[in-house]
């Protein structure tokens, strides 16, 4: 990666002050709904529960002040949607900026890191973008059906979003997927990667991961720049080719497919986590004060992106 500002933090984390614990403790209360209260959520085994988990997130933006369209559609005779608020922009309304998640899960999991944490990251940046004007139109989005059997077909719920959003003609000038992004470890060795990125990146599994694919660098080296200015926390970024295994296992690859620039914001999931799609994928298994680090980090970055920067000023 060239163009990207500064290093990626090393050393001890500052103390957390007490709006960060706050954070955390949002956090957690998000995922502890979702994902112990409500638990396994799916088409194919869960649907009630599917169905609860929206109306979960529904509500909690609700509560923020931000009313949520729904796009919804049917898969053998069950009802799923995708959930979408939006701030329109003050400067350039056309230009949109998109944040995603997905809140369904694998059959069998609770899914408190896979994607539990995104959701529970969209719905806190949501909250304190509700009341900030930007200069871009800003979109959050909770996506249905990401896990197969539905990854990269017709009927992944992003898939179908971002089919919407060619077939209206709308400029999504950058898309960010929040997934799996809760799980810290700081013992060598504990991050793994597809060949040959080992060559390049930490051993250690305690950063954040922005990926996307050689059409996205602009949009990687924009938002880790920001990150990086913004938080310290460490953090890496590659645009790779999309040949390199799992750099599309997330809602991301539906905007390339039509052609938009969009990334991944990642532990980097089954690379890191021993407890990826299975059973074990419960709420003690996330760092949720890390976790806080990186939506602090990632507010900048929409603020960034969305222009709300130079609202604000």
């Amino acid at each position: 990666m060239t163009g990207v500002h500064g290093k990626s933090y090393r050393g001890e984390l500052p103390p957390a002050d007490a709006n960060l614990i706050a954070l955390a403790d949002e956090l957690r209360r998000d995922v502890t709904r979702l994902a112990v209260d409500i638990g396994e959520r799916n088409v194919r085994r869960c649907p009630r529960q599917l169905n609860r988990a929206a109306e979960c997130i529904d509500a909690e933006f609700a509560a923020a002040g931000l009313s949520a369209k729904r796009q919804e559609y049917e898969i053998s005779g069950c009802s799923c949607c995708n959930l979408e608020v939006e701030m329109t922009g003050a400067i350039c309304p056309a230009e949109i900026v998109i944040v995603g998640a997905h809140y369904d899960t694998v059959l069998y999991s609770a899914g408190a890191n896979d994607n539990t944490t995104g959701i529970a990251a969209i719905l806190a940046l949501a909250r304190r973008f509700a009341a900030r004007r930007t200069g871009r139109t800003l979109r959050f989005v909770a996506f249905v059906n990401e896990e197969m059997p539905y990854a990269h077909t017709e009927q992944m719920g992003s898939r179908v979003y971002a089919r919407r959003c060619r077939q209206r003609n709308e400029n999504v000038v950058a898309m960010l997927s929040l997934e799996t992004i809760g799980y810290y470890d700081d013992t060598p060795g504990s991050q793994k990667y597809p060949p040959p990125l080992s060559l390049f990146y930490p051993s250690q599994g305690n950063f954040i991961a922005f990926v996307g694919n050689l059409a996205s660098r602009r949009l990687v080296r924009a938002s880790l720049s920001a990150f990086r200015q913004n938080e310290p926390f460490p953090s890496e970024g590659a645009a790779l080719p999309e040949i390199i295994p799992r750099i599309d296992a997330s809602d991301h690859a539906s905007f390339w497919a039509e052609g938009y620039p969009a990334i991944m914001v990642t532990d980097t999931a089954n690379f890191r986590y021993p407890h990826y799609h299975t059973p074990e994928d419960t709420i003690d298994k996330i760092h949720f004060e890390r976790t806080a680090r990186v939506v602090r980090g990632l507010e900048k970055v929409v603020a960034t992106l969305a222009g709300s920067d130079q609202i604000d000023s």
